[in-house]
């Protein structure tokens, strides 16, 4: 090939327009699905941040700090002021473990079991306000999970 004509490359040309970046897509995206998320969790008395530990416990009670973190992504530094709130608002509590005292199992408390009924209809207020299919949502999301791991792979 002459220099001329360079070989095609995989890699797309380097761009500083603010609409081309993907970080600008996820970000701006990002904000709009926290608008969502603030309407539907307002009447509950629950933060985005809140809903998602909710979640976690949901899925599997009494775990500690260190595994809440994992699974979404938090340090303890971010995730402990969090839990801490939530500890006054009823929905759990933080107690040491008997077998390592350096570790806080947190668990649900009744208010926070019960509170999962009422969030029901969450997910389903933010499938209508994606205006997506089942099926559209599931490829997003999958597509979102498997560049999340790649960006932790690689960061």
């Amino acid at each position: 090939m002459s220099a001329r004509n360079p070989p095609p490359s995989s890699k797309p040309a380097a761009s500083l327009l603010l609409n081309e970046q993907l970080c600008f897509a996820l970000y701006s995206t990002m904000l709009g699905m926290n608008k969502v998320y603030r309407k539907l969790l307002r009447t509950l008395g629950v933060t985005y941040p809140q809903y998602l530990v909710l979640l976690v416990l949901w899925e599997r009670d009494s775990l500690t700090v260190s595994e809440i973190g994992e699974q979404l992504f938090l340090d303890s530094t971010t995730l402990t002021p969090l839990l801490k709130r939530m500890e006054t608002l009823g929905l759990l509590d933080r107690n040491r473990a008997k077998a390592d005292e350096r570790q806080v199992i947190i668990s649900l408390t009744k208010r926070g079991r019960e509170l999962k009924h009422r969030i029901k209809a969450v997910p389903e207020g933010v499938f209508c306000a994606t205006e997506c299919t089942p099926d559209e949502l599931a490829s997003i999301r999958d597509q979102l999970f498997f560049l999340r791991d790649r960006l932790f792979k690689n960061a």
